[in-house]
């Protein structure tokens, strides 16, 4: 008996020991594996915080005109930045001990089964602010084992590399509010149309709430649950001891306005501007789509609210609603070469296609005032004649011949001066000077000025035979208003991170690139198409426009069977419009010609309206001299028709016009005398 008892004390003995090395060991494999994971989480270091954001555009007033993601609003604040309120109110109902624990509250959990257990379902949360982080960045928000251990590593990530006010921001601004709005600053602008930092007592516990279950207790979805779970939220306020009860039930019986709308919801402002912009950011800046589309960047554009508006409505009222016509508009400060708005057709939700910056047209005549800006760099000036006629050209050393006409086969069948030529856009005159000075010097000027499509070096591109980009002629055009000083076009003045960090800034770098005297003549050529007095066996091109004119313009026409152009500039606003069809088809309809000038005029006038008249520069070193205009000679007194034209000192004409010199009338008295001996003497 005593040996059973103790050869059964033994084997007690030795499954005690064996418990007890095997508990050894199983525990210092559990620490082993505990800090195998915790220095494998070390060694991954912080998680990746990358929230989706919208990326917001600014006008040059400073105005939103525009954001990504539109669906989804996300604008990131600091915790500074957000109510007192706000944060007690989500900590009071969401966490209360966030900043005792390390990420997980054990005792929280530990009640939260014993609740499930005893109702047999579950009825209650134990998510610290730290595990929701997580899940909002990296996790979807299935109930798998798998998801609850990853969210069990991010939530330890998280906590071993952010601070608590990092993550309680962070979590601030990635929990779901309903209805789009992600993060307390989006929420706080769509509920109650103020900035988070704003929110009172009242509407922080009524927000703090919305979580637990947006499509419930948003006051849009039911007003009295929302009330329901405000009450609860002050409730455990003021059992935390952050507010007292006097607050709780002034803050419980405010009346709250209830705005239910979102920022920046007007996506209609600038659509094709945007566009371009997004363009510059992907090619300038070398950033990329989903940057640009969920980075939060902060981005200020050059855009002109006002000129934006005037370039729409204009468009609207001139084309025909039935009419296929598109148009492509862009204004230019020609100080700054800031693009103040653009359009690249008639409706961006039919045809998001950008005709501004994208299609490759002819340009016509407004190609001009580049060649005549070689013609005065070698040698021509503005009174200089050529003869319009019907002519035959040869060139490539006689084996080709090319025969160009004036609008309705008008010539002068006379000389004419450059002045003249450019205000009737005499083409025989233009094709004679770009032989004259040979097409690669008109294709080399072109490209100065900015002109950026393959250009070919024959006779017809004084015509404007070679397609080119509405925005670059119409900074072209900025350059000849601005002296001769030349610069990229500029639709960005301004990008910020998330964080409010400046990422880029313009910087100007216009560069003196013509003479700023011999521009100043070209811009003054360019105000003939006003002028009628220099019409004669042709109309000036703006005689139609020139009486609704309130101010000095400088500028040039142009159209081929398929486009049709207009580009000018006052010393404040440079504006171009090219009409036609996408598919390239001719112009017939008499309406649809008149589109491009009458878009541009009317822009014009209205974008200067209330503006100090600027007359154009006359730098030191040109002088005005008054010209007759059908023979480029200084006028007499005599001359029915003058006209001032700008030289530069030394070039101006020396020879008076003498074809208009008064006949020198016979005395009275010796016209008696013969009328009297011719009745006489009749022979006589």
């Amino acid at each position: 008996m005593i040996i059973m008892i103790l050869s059964s004390y033994v084997k007690t003995v030795k499954w005690i020991r064996a418990g007890l090395f095997l508990g050894f060991f199983s525990l210092a494999a559990a620490l082993l594996l505990v800090g195998a994971g915790f220095l494998y989480m070390r060694l991954l270091g912080e998680p990746e915080v990358a929230v989706p954001q919208s990326t917001l555009y600014f006008s040059a007033d400073g105005q939103v005109i525009g954001e990504s993601r539109a669906s989804e609003k996300r604008y990131w604040v600091n915790l500074d930045q957000v109510s007192p309120h706000l944060v007690q109110a989500t900590l009071a109902v969401e966490d209360k001990k966030f900043f005792d624990h390390h990420g997980f509250d054990f005792k929280r959990i530990a009640g939260a089964v014993v609740a499930d257990i005893k109702a047999m379902a579950k009825v209650q949360g134990a998510s610290t602010i730290t595990q929701q982080y997580a899940r909002n960045l990296y996790l979807s928000h299935d109930k798998t084992w798998k998801r609850k251990l990853s969210e069990a590593m991010y939530t330890m990530r998280l906590e071993m590399n952010y601070t608590k006010e990092q993550i309680l921001e962070g979590y601030l601004n990635t929990i779901y509010y309903g209805h789009g709005a992600y993060g307390i600053e989006a929420a706080s602008q769509f509920y109650f149309g103020k900035k988070a930092s704003a929110l009172t007592l009242a509407e922080a516990s009524m927000l703090a709430g919305i979580p637990k279950g947006p499509s419930i207790y948003s006051p849009l979805a039911s007003l009295t649950k929302a009330k329901e779970r405000q009450n609860v939220i002050l409730q455990q306020m003021e059992k935390s001891g952050v507010i007292t009860a006097s607050q709780h039930r002034r803050a419980s019986a405010e009346k709250l306005r209830i705005i239910g709308e979102h920022l920046h919801t007007d996506i209609e402002i600038a659509p094709y501007f945007r566009e371009a912009v997004q363009q510059v950011l992907a090619d300038k800046l070398g950033a990329d789509e989903q940057t640009i589309a969920l980075g939060g960047l902060r981005v200020y554009t050059t855009l002109n609210r006002e000129h934006q508006r005037i370039a729409e409505q204009t468009i609207k009222k001139v084309i025909a609603d039935d009419s296929d016509v598109q148009p492509a508009f862009v204004s230019i400060e020609p100080k700054t070469h800031f693009v103040t708005a653009l359009s690249g057709g008639k409706d961006f939700k039919e045809s998001p296609y950008n005709r501004a910056v994208q299609a490759v047209r002819q340009p016509g005549s407004t190609f001009k005032p580049f060649l005549y800006y070689a013609a005065l760099e070698n040698g021509y000036t503005p009174a200089t004649q050529l003869k319009s006629e019907k002519t035959t050209f040869q060139y490539d050393n006689g084996r080709e011949m090319y025969r160009p006409s004036n609008f309705n086969h008008r010539y002068a069948n006379a000389e004419i001066t450059m002045e003249q030529a450019l205000a009737v856009s005499d083409n025989i005159y233009a094709v004679k000077t770009n032989l004259f000075l040979k097409p690669e010097t008109l294709v080399k000027t072109a490209e100065h000025f900015g002109i950026s499509t393959p250009l070919k070096p024959v006779p017809s591109l004084a015509l404007g035979t070679s397609g080119v980009r509405v925005l670059d002629m119409v900074n072209a055009y900025a350059t000849i208003a601005n002296g001769g000083k030349y610069e990229e076009p500029v639709f960005i003045k301004r990008v910020e991170s998330a964080n409010g960090d400046v990422i880029y800034e313009h910087e100007a770098k216009s560069e003196q690139r013509f003479d700023k005297k011999q521009t100043a003549v070209l811009t003054h050529m360019m105000t003939g198409m006003f002028d009628k007095n220099l019409s004669s066996y042709a109309n000036v091109t703006g005689a139609s426009m020139a009486p609704k004119t309130t101010r000095p313009y400088a500028g040039k026409s142009g159209s081929t069977p398929y486009d049709y152009w207009m580009i000018g500039f006052t010393p404040q606003i440079t504006a171009g419009v090219w009409t036609g069809y996408d598919n390239g088809k001719e112009i017939k309809k008499v309406a649809d010609k008149h589109y491009a000038k009458a878009i541009w005029l009317d822009f014009m006038e209205e974008a200067h309206n209330g503006k100090r008249v600027k007359n154009f520069p006359m730098p030191k070193g040109v002088t005005a001299v008054t010209i007759n205009p059908e023979n480029g000679k200084i006028a007499s007194s005599h001359c029915p028709v003058t006209r001032n034209m700008y030289f530069i000192k030394g070039t101006e004409p020396e020879k008076y016009c003498t074809d208009h010199s008064p006949k020198k009338k016979k005395p009275q008295k010796k016209e008696k005398e013969e009328n009297w001996i011719q009745r006489i003497f009749p022979i006589f």
